[in-house]
This record gives structure tokens, sequence and C-alpha cells, in this order.
């Protein structure tokens, strides 16, 4: 027990003290992440999910080590929904290349501790209440079927009721500060547009973090190897959306594979009575299906008269 626990406090330390250098001491000034600073990020963050894997596997074994692999890698596809809304996001406010940065560090510290108390509560109810799991099946699936025939995400901000809230009690300044979130003006304190484009990222993630938690424990129900397969994926966010940000539109096929993944993800967990598909087969099946659909966005790609017009950041990768 007391290993356990000492385990996550390990981990845990771990993550703030990464978090603390990321912002500390590489990202202490603000400026535009370029597409070069981004891939080595995110080739950091990636070996580092690796080697925690090898970690798990001398440590677990090989079946743990799978469901983490398996975990992590669909997180880190469903990921990509978040990375489209979050150029809409920034695109929607005009936010300045260089701030952007600072807005995922704080909206992803934020979605690490929403995530482990949603990890935790759903742990609880899988063990207290078993048929909640045929309940998580159905919800993927319907939510996956949703997301093959939804129409483009819009973004409302001015519908958002933590936004609308926030705005009655703080006054929000028109214009940005540099990076401040909070600034005082005649003796009072204002928001600036940077912390209402933060709540609306947060509530954003929230919202995916529905769809997102329930899928990993179709794989696993040891709460450590969920947490940190998701912590992996959400630290490594912030570099993929500075990474693929001008090319998402490239792929648009992907949001059929994504569509496919939650489908399966949601059919094994309502199946696992019944059978329960090895961890190894779901982790070839998960794969397989994000190959090909980026394989056919490249193959047949969109028309240019057929490419959706995003306001899009080239300007901060080229």
């Amino acid at each position: 027990m007391l290993d356990q626990v000492l385990l996550w406090i390990g981990f845990n330390i771990f993550v703030l003290g990464m978090l603390a250098l990321d912002l500390g001491v590489f990202h202490r000034k603000a400026h535009i992440v370029r597409i070069k600073e981004a891939l080595i990020w995110s080739g950091i963050w990636i070996v580092m999910a690796l080697l925690f894997n090898v970690g798990v596997y001398y440590w677990r074994g090989s079946e743990p080590a799978l469901a983490f692999l398996t975990g992590y890698l669909i997180e880190k596809s469903l990921s990509v929904d978040n990375i489209f809304v979050f150029l809409l996001i920034f695109s929607y406010f005009n936010v300045p290349p260089k701030y952007q940065h600072k807005v995922l560090f704080w909206g992803i510290l934020s979605a690490l501790i929403m995530r482990a108390v949603m990890i935790a509560v759903g742990a609880t109810l899988i063990q207290k209440f078993h048929w909640i799991i045929y309940v998580f099946g159905g919800f993927l699936i319907l939510t996956g079927i949703k997301m093959a025939f939804k129409e483009e995400t819009q973004i409302h901000p001015e519908k958002n009721p933590v936004v609308r809230l926030f705005k009655k009690f703080i006054p929000v300044t028109s214009n940005y500060h540099e990076d401040k979130f909070l600034i005082k003006l005649n003796g009072q304190r204002w928001a600036t547009p940077l912390l209402i484009v933060l709540l609306v990222v947060e509530t954003t993630d929230l919202i995916f973090a529905v769809d997102s938690i329930p899928a990993i424990f179709a794989i696993t129900t040891d709460p450590f190897i969920v947490y940190t397969s998701n912590v992996f994926a959400i630290l490594g966010l912030r570099a993929l959306y500075f990474a693929l940000a001008g090319i998402m539109e490239y792929f648009h096929y992907l949001r059929f594979g994504l569509a496919t993944v939650l489908v399966f993800v949601g059919a094994k967990m309502t199946l696992t009575d019944i059978y329960k598909i090895p961890i190894g087969v779901s982790l070839g099946v998960v794969a397989g299906i994000l190959v090909i659909s980026i394989i056919a966005s490249l193959v047949r790609p969109k028309t240019k008269a057929g490419l959706t017009q995003v306001p899009s950041l080239k300007a901060q990768i080229e």
C-alpha cells in the first residue's frame, strides 16, 4: 500500500517538475512557438511516455504495459480533435501566437486536475456498480456515431455559461495586455480577453474529457495506468498543437477514424462480460484505424474548393 502511495506521489512530483521546467525555463518569455521547437518537444514527450511504458513492462509485466500503450494511443489520437477546436478558439479571439503557449499551459494544468478527479470517480463507479460499464460503452458508441456525422465545429463563447457567469462578477478589457490574465486599472481589477480564452479552453477540454475518460476504461480499469496514460497524452498536447495547427485540415478522414475508434472501444466495453478482446488486438485495431484514416487523407486529399477556410496560424510555423 505504501509503495502505491509513493508511486502516485513520485509520478505527480515528476509531472509538476516537468511543467515548472517547461514554463519557468524553456518558455519563461512569451514567444512564437515555431514548428521545429514544437516537433522537438513532441518528440521529447513521446519518448518519455515510451520510456515510462518500458518501466511499466519491467515493473508490472506485459499486459499492463500493453494497456498503457493502447490507452496512450487512444488518448493521443482523441486529443487531435482538441487541436482543431483550440485553433478555432484562438482564431475566434484573435489571440497573438506568442501568447497561445501560456493559455495552453494553464489550460492543460487545469485539465490534469479535472481528469484526475474524473478518473477517480469513474474507477469508483465501475468498482461499485459494474453495470455502469455498459452505460460508458453505449455512450462511446453514440459519441462515435455523432462524431462521424457531425457538421463542422463552431465556437460560440458568448453562450458559454462559465464565461457568462464570470463576466457578471469581473469586468473584461477590450484589448490584450501582453500575456497577463488580470490587470489593475484605476484601482479596480480587470480580466483580459486572454483569461476568457483560458476559460473557454478549460470548459472545452472538460467536454472532451467526458468522451476520452470512458474510452480508456474500455482498455483497463487500473487507475494508475488510466491516469498516467492520460497525463502523458495531455502533456504532449501543447507541442502537438503547434506542430499540427497549420495542417489539420489536410487530415480530413481522421475524424472518421476517431469516430470508428470510439465505436470500437465502446463495443469492447459492452461485450466485456461476453468476450474480452485481448489488449494486443485492441492496440492493433486502434493503430490500424488511425493509420488507414491518415493514409486515406493523404492519398485522396480535399480539393481546394472543398477545403474548409479556417483562419490558420501558418505565420508561426513558416
